[in-house]
């Protein structure tokens, strides 16, 4: 507990200092990772109206997060973003674009916090948790099985709280008791919890669908009771940890080598990574960090490590290996996105990976994306206090001192009011009704027996979209291109499920053609008369194809008998040894020879 503490202590005095934040990426929050009007990206760092000259001094994302925490130095903490899981913790789902405090949080100071796919939790300077969103699979830990949703900060039952991060749908709180250093409650599907089980069961007896049970109370992992875990940081579905000795551990979702163990394979309970053990362990000052299919940290002499997918292209890496075009550099916060990494090292913020929004920050001159690790031109010589990556966003906190005016000169982002937010999502949902209604219709005139077949597999799709909550979830929720299941259960590939699979192919069996009409009605349409012209595109009528076809015979003959004609002149004037005079011959024999050709062709003697 005295190395904990002693530990606790250098992180409270290096955040308590505020600096001004900046944000760059998408701003269509309700739009992020899905179809829609991806416009209003800011490319680059850009400074938000409601926290100008706010000391902020602590910002937190998520991998899968398109809603965003910061922190200032009095303790208040401000959210923004999308809300449709209440994972802002204002009491109700309107989505905001502008930084809001949370007024049910106004009588604690908060020093931490941490964002998942749909929720967010949050500690006190009194140990205290708290959490409000999504709770479908007990990510909230507070051990109500009643709610699914909670608008409201919720208090966890954890207590002597010292940090808490998220996954994408499970949270990891440190606490200050013997013995229960690390605990973890949410989704155990692979194993990400630590608790030795992914709670994997059918959901019927005579069914092969699976489920996971969700751990609703936070529970620690007895593999670690002896270790005092000092620091943690999760990715989607796996967890990076160390000890007070420095020795790193990895467990949960194992693709691309993400826990560095040099396999692929899933880690029920917390595994000690090889790599960093005798003189390669860990320095107190080491930064760690997780994202959707890697993870780093920092080891001696600052040098940074990763393993996993590191780049889109390429050979994964199954276990740590240096960061060459890092090394010397002195890094001190780093966080990761869905696809990008963003630190900040020395004087300077680093940012690198793809990126679709302009989250990288490089502006609009610069490049989008980056394969290699490239400064960030417009915050050059800015000290970096704190940086949170989300899904399509970067947050950055910057010192005010020592940088002049060059903060005055970067642009102000106003964002919308909560109410234009709501408008604007009003109209887009009346519209989603209406496209509803007009599925409904067209579904209701197609035959009895197809409707019947499809309906229990369009159900099963649905309770699988349920599972997987939004369409982005699905995007990124452990990789670009990664395999969703295990043991035998295949890849959904664009995320639909059975039955919309199936639903599409009865839909292209009772068409013929898809999209086109029914060839019934074209053979129809096609026999109706010779002599009436078919409605073609754009409104032009056109011809039937025998006219058609007619008519470019023709033109090919008329052309081909007038080369011909030619030829045949001048062959002849220079048989007959009119060479001198063939400059008026020729035409001459030209003009007679198609004369000819013409009356032979219609008919005449």
């Amino acid at each position: 507990m005295s190395v904990a503490e002693a530990d606790k202590k250098p992180e409270e005095e290096k955040i308590e200092k505020g600096g001004e934040l900046l944000f760059c990426g998408a701003t269509n929050w309700d739009t992020i990772g899905r179809l829609g009007n991806s416009d209003g990206n800011l490319v680059s760092p850009t400074r938000l109206r409601p926290l100008v000259g706010v000391d902020i001094r602590f910002v937190a994302s998520g991998c899968l997060s398109c809603h965003c925490v910061a922190l200032d130095v009095e303790g208040r903490c401000y959210t923004w973003g999308r809300n449709e899981k209440g994972q802002l913790g204002h009491g109700d789902t309107l989505q905001r674009d502008r930084p809001t405090v949370v007024s049910e949080l106004s009588k604690y100071k908060i020093i931490r916090a941490g964002a998942g796919r749909g929720h967010t939790v949050v500690v006190t300077e009194d140990a205290i948790s708290f959490t409000f969103g999504w709770n479908k699979h007990g990510q909230l830990g507070s051990g109500s099985v009643k709610s699914e949703f909670e608008l409201s900060p919720v208090r966890c039952l954890v207590s002597e709280v010292r940090n808490a991060v998220c996954g994408a749908d499970f949270t990891v709180w440190l606490s200050s008791v013997e013995g229960s250093s690390i605990l973890t409650a949410g989704l155990p599907q692979y194993g990400q919890l630590g608790h030795g089980t992914d709670n994997e069961y059918n959901t019927k007896e005579s069914s092969v669908k699976l489920a996971y049970e969700p751990q609703f109370r936070p529970r620690a992992i007895s593999s670690l009771s002896g270790e005092a875990i000092v620091k943690v940081a999760c990715g989607t579905n796996h967890t990076v940890a160390v000890d007070s000795s420095g020795f790193v551990y990895t467990w949960g979702f194992g693709g691309y080598g993400r826990l560095g163990h040099r396999e692929q394979k899933d880690e029920w309970v917390p595994r000690r990574v090889e790599f960093f053990q005798r003189q390669n362990i860990l320095p107190p000052d080491a930064v760690i960090s997780a994202g959707s299919v890697s993870s780093a940290c920092t080891a001696g002499g600052g040098q940074l490590y990763m393993w996993g997918k590191i780049k889109s292209s390429g050979d994964d890496w199954m276990y740590p290996k240096p960061v060459m075009d890092l090394s010397g550099w002195n890094i001190r916060c780093m966080d990761y996105g869905s696809m990008h990494h963003f630190c900040g090292a020395d004087d300077s913020c680093i940012s690198w990976g793809r990126a679709q929004y302009g989250e990288l920050g490089y502006g609009p001159n610069g490049p989008k994306s980056s394969a290699v690790p490239k400064k960030v031109e417009i915050l050059d010589s800015m000290h970096v206090i704190s940086v949170a990556c989300g899904m399509g966003h970067s947050i950055i906190v910057v010192d005010r001192t020592n940088v002049g005016d060059r903060l005055d000169q970067l642009d102000v982002y106003d964002g919308k009011a909560s109410s234009e937010g709501n408008e604007e999502l009003g109209r887009k949902s009346a519209v989603a009704t209406s496209k509803g209604k007009g599925a409904a219709n067209s579904k209701k005139r197609k035959k009895a027996k197809d409707s019947s077949d499809s309906e229990g597999e369009e159900k099963d799709s649905d309770d699988v979209g349920d599972d997987d909550d939004d369409d982005d979830s699905e995007h990124n929720a452990n990789g670009w291109t990664e395999e969703k299941g295990r043991r035998g259960r295949k890849a959904s590939g664009r995320g639909r499920g059975k039955g919309a699979k199936n639903f599409a192919a009865e839909e292209r069996k009772s068409t013929g053609r898809g999209r086109g009409r029914p060839p019934a009605e074209e053979k129809k349409s096609s026999q109706s008369g010779r002599g009436r012209a078919k409605a073609g595109k754009r409104g032009r009528p056109s011809s039937e194809p025998g006219v058609k076809f007619a008519e470019v015979r023709n033109l090919v003959e008329m052309a081909l008998s007038r080369v011909l004609c030619d030829l045949l002149a001048e062959a002849f004037a220079i048989m007959l040894g009119l060479d001198q005079v063939a400059g008026l011959w020729i035409p001459f024999c030209a003009r007679t020879t198609r004369m000819c050709f013409s009356m032979l062709n219609s008919g005449q003697d």
